[in-house]
């Protein structure tokens, strides 16, 4: 999921520290309830040093090294599942959609996963 693409989508108004918390704790929740692996993406390619996150049980916490965006690192992700496997990728970046659906990957809009984390 591209993480700062959702946060800013329902949580602009916040810090990005408490934007990545208040996303990663709904996603803790969403991943004990579904039992599905959840990868969460924030672009770090422009961040002076590395980010202190606590990734709840089941969610695992990417930033994109400099050079790199996030929307790159999520189409490697993609890229590296094996074919077959269900992936979906949480973005409203029509790029990161089309790259997806390219590779395989249902693409689904920021919003919709926010209304599932009881954000309307």
């Amino acid at each position: 999921m591209d993480g700062y693409n959702v946060t800013k989508t329902g949580y602009g108004d916040l810090t990005l520290a408490d934007q990545r918390g208040r996303l990663l704790s709904g996603l803790g929740g969403l991943a004990a309830q579904t039992r599905a692996e959840v990868t969460c993406v924030f672009d770090g390619a422009e961040l002076d040093s590395p980010v202190a996150t606590v990734a709840p049980r089941g969610v695992r916490v990417l930033f994109s090294q400099p050079g790199q965006t996030a929307d790159e690192l999520i189409g490697e992700l993609v890229r590296a599942e094996p074919g077959g496997r269900a992936v979906v990728v949480v973005s409203s970046d029509r790029e990161v959609q089309d790259a997806a659906r390219r590779a395989g990957a249902r693409p689904v809009p920021s919003p919709l996963l926010l209304r599932r984390l009881g954000r309307s």
